[in-house]
């Protein structure tokens, strides 16, 4: 078994529809294999793939590193490892990252400019739950550990958005879901492509004359979800 870094915290059809479009993308990134699988969710929502068979070895970690992986409890975290969680919340004290433990990521190791974590959160565009790439510190209550700190990966990825054409960030939908909104919308002229950040996390890339925050305002009554534009 492999807890991919990828959560589904929808319910009733929405999470039917989101099942079924993961076990289609685990397909696409193991179906050659010798394997057999079952996606199902645990109980913190993450998702998770049964895999068995003569390739399953190579097939978990195909998995592992297309979605990132959470760590066992019982194996727990490394000091100065870097891991994928999903972002959880955020308050003036900096981010908290949900790695199948909570890991506190304080304002001052964000590393991604000036202002509050709730204005880098707005700046970035950020959703909750989305994946994102941090080093892990050590233990808090341990005085000789270093905080958890985004990765530079990370911060590189971050940035990159900033200085592309624009872009509009997405949860709570798949992928399928966002284009088919955005075609709904009659905007399907003004966005590039949709880039899956995670099952339910998607990014609008826009063109080069789109305006991310008109677009939102153009699909927002259609998509029951967090919308956050990058600026």
């Amino acid at each position: 078994m492999v807890v991919l870094a990828t959560k589904c915290y929808v319910e009733g059809d929405a999470r039917d529809r989101a099942l079924d479009g993961m076990h289609s993308l685990v397909a696409n990134d193991i179906g050659e294999l010798d394997v057999d699988w079952h996606v199902g969710v645990r109980d913190d929502d993450f998702v998770q793939a049964d895999v068995s068979g003569e390739d399953a070895a190579v097939a978990r970690n195909v998995l592992a590193e297309t979605w990132g992986e959470i760590v066992a409890h019982d194996e727990g975290l490394t000091a100065g490892e870097e891991y994928v969680g999903t972002l959880e919340s955020w308050d003036d004290d900096g981010f908290v990252v949900d790695a199948g433990v909570d890991v506190r990521i304080p304002a001052d190791e964000i590393g991604l400019g000036r202002g509050s974590p709730e204005q880098v959160v707005e700046r970035f565009g950020l959703v909750q739950h989305l994946p994102v790439r941090f080093v892990y510190g050590g233990d808090v209550g341990d005085p000789d550990s270093e905080p958890s700190r985004l990765a530079d990966a990370e911060r590189d990825r971050l940035y990159d958005w900033q200085r592309g054409d624009g872009r509009l960030n997405v949860n709570s939908a798949t992928r399928g879901e966002v284009r088919a909104t955005v075609n709904r919308a009659g905007h399907a002229q003004d966005i590039v492509t949709v880039e899956r950040l995670g099952l339910l996390e998607q990014s609008v890339v826009c063109t080069e004359n789109t305006d991310p925050p008109g677009l939102l305002a153009a699909i927002g009554s259609y998509l029951p979800a967090e919308m956050r534009c990058v600026v």
